[in-house]
């Protein structure tokens, strides 16, 4: 318990919202089609005297005024209209809590907690006969912000159903969940024929016609989750712009964050994979398979991951202590994850792969395209072999990787058995490798899976037509046991300051890791940190 604490308050800088999503981000202009329907009147008897504050306590049984508030959340939603404030009183409210109402732009619904107190909607005891139930839906709303709730307890061992802690669904627009405390949403129960136990901490699904719009996920606290095969942070389905940030994730299992396409989410085979979207500063830790209790498969967690969707930006993260970092990958034959940009990251100390792209092998045909990998920061992950009893290697290609360009990355190994970049396949084509700097003892392996890894520099860059103005230098630049809070900014070294490849705004965003400026006259640095 003390070392959750302490790894919690060393990154408090995080989660209290240290970073700002890159300004020049690629997703921003929606590239992919966008409902044209404009939303329904929210509210078609406005209340002419205004917007209204409501009060709730756990012993109230009155008429939502501070002095005699609502006993229940739901009593005061009922009420709500366009602009008006629901105040929260510290307590346990064991109730699954529904928006029926939608505010507008200028006047949203919002659902707060009062003052620094901390109202806790549990779900401890409940039950149900089947499917999903959620603690918090908000479903065919627009315009409503939650904040400051601690959201927990809803747990069951029954496969065939689902747990969530706050789902947003049915094209909900315009809403926002920011500062809340989301822990101990699970499913125990063992996968069984035909059975796929599942559980999410907060699940953004686009299951309708209409898709669901400007979603920001920002400054929660997420933790102790049993996901089963799902994942804690879902945005799956017709999700069309959305920003997951600032967010602390950690001691969870299967996936922390999931922007996905190609499954159950939506019918329409078009509109079944979300899109355009930011997922940025969010600290991810402790997402692990291999922990007990959690779901079969050794260590095969990943922190972030990009399966079937397209134009998701993946910057400015830190990862570390997870089964695998980040993943810009395809699991369904239909849905290659494309133009996807995973850059200004720091990935350490994981137990497999750093950052990887690809269809799964001998599985799928999906792949991976139109991607940029460019100035991450990867550290000493691989400690121990994959799936196939190989190394991932810090920068892993498996299937169908096609217009793949890795550029400026900093890759540093601390073990002669990792692998600086590990390509699997002989499939795809058109990839470039760019202006990486590799140090550290390791090696590099190139359409292979498991055979004799290319040890010399100059043989890696004959291999993959690649990295002409690249380094490598086999002494580590870095020399450090890895911590929560590790620097791994550069300084003034001469192999790394303003020796990138120069590339516009859009590929490598405006700010780096620490956000400082990413360009210094027109030049850029190598890794993460500028």
């Amino acid at each position: 318990m003390k070392k959750i604490f302490l790894v919690f308050v060393l990154l408090s800088f995080w989660a209290a919202g240290g970073y700002a999503c890159s300004g020049d981000d690629p997703v921003q202009g929606g590239k992919e089609e966008v409902d044209p329907t404009p939303d329904p009147d929210p509210d078609p008897d406005p209340d002419p005297s205004g917007p209204k504050e409501y009060y709730v306590a756990v012993d109230g049984k009155g008429s939502g005024l501070l002095a005699d508030p609502f006993g229940s959340i739901n009593a005061a939603l009922a009420v709500t209209r366009p602009g008006d404030v629901v105040y929260v009183r510290g307590g346990v409210y064991s109730e699954a809590v529904r928006f029926t109402r939608s505010g507008t732009a200028d006047a949203p619904i919002v659902l707060k907690a009062y003052g620094d107190e901390t109202p806790v909607i549990s779900g401890e005891g409940m039950t149900w006969a089947s499917g999903p139930h959620q603690l918090v839906l908000i479903s065919g709303v627009d315009h409503v912000t939650v904040e400051g709730f601690e959201v927990t307890g809803l747990e069951t061992d029954d496969g065939r159903l689902e747990a969530n802690g706050i789902t947003v669904s049915a094209g909900a627009t315009n809403i926002t969940l920011r500062n809340n405390h989301v822990h101990h949403i699970r499913n125990t129960a063992p996968r069984g024929e035909n059975i796929w136990p599942g559980a999410h901490g907060i699940l953004i699904i686009g299951n309708t016609d209409k898709a669901v719009r400007n979603v920001t996920v920002d400054g929660n606290r997420i933790h102790d989750c049993v996901t089963g095969f799902s994942e804690t942070l879902t945005i799956n389905g017709f999700v069309d712009g959305f920003t997951i940030s600032n967010n602390t994730i950690y001691h969870c299992s299967n996936i922390a964050i999931d922007a996905a396409g190609g499954y159950a989410a939506n019918p329409d085979p078009t509109r079944n994979y979300a899109r355009n979207g930011v997922i940025c500063g969010n600290v991810l830790y402790g997402i692990e398979n291999s922990r007990g209790e959690l779901l079969d498969g050794g260590f095969g967690a990943i922190a972030i991951y990009a399966d079937g969707s397209r134009n998701i930006t993946i910057e400015r993260n830190r990862i570390f202590g997870c089964d695998r970092g980040i993943g810009v990958v395809s699991e369904t034959d239909d849905y290659p994850t494309t133009d996807c940009y995973v850059r200004n990251n720091v990935v350490y100390d994981c137990w497999r792969t750093g950052i990887y792209m690809g269809g799964y092998l001998n599985y799928t045909t999906g792949g991976s395209e139109n991607c940029y990998i460019v100035n991450n920061t990867l550290y000493a992950n691989n400690r121990m072999e994959g799936a196939f009893g190989e190394i991932e290697g810090e920068i892993r290609l498996t299937e169908n990787c096609r217009k793949i360009t890795v550029a400026n990355n900093l890759v540093c190994t601390t073990r002669a058995e990792d692998l600086f970049v590990h390509k699997y396949t002989a499939t795809g084509s058109d990839n470039v490798f760019e202006n990486n700097y590799y140090c550290g003892p390791g090696a590099w392996m190139w359409e292979q899976q498991d055979s004799s890894p290319i040890t010399d520099f100059a043989a890696w860059q004959a291999a993959s037509g690649g990295d002409a103005e690249g380094g490598y230098d086999a002494v580590p630049f870095f020399d450090f046991e890895p911590t929560p809070d590790a620097d791994f900014s550069i300084g003034d070294a001469p192999a790394l300051k303003n020796r990138g490849k120069a590339l516009p705004a859009y590929f490598v965003g405006t700010v780096d890791f620490a956000g400082n400026p990413r360009t210094e006259e027109g030049k850029v640095s190598i890794g993460a940190f500028q």
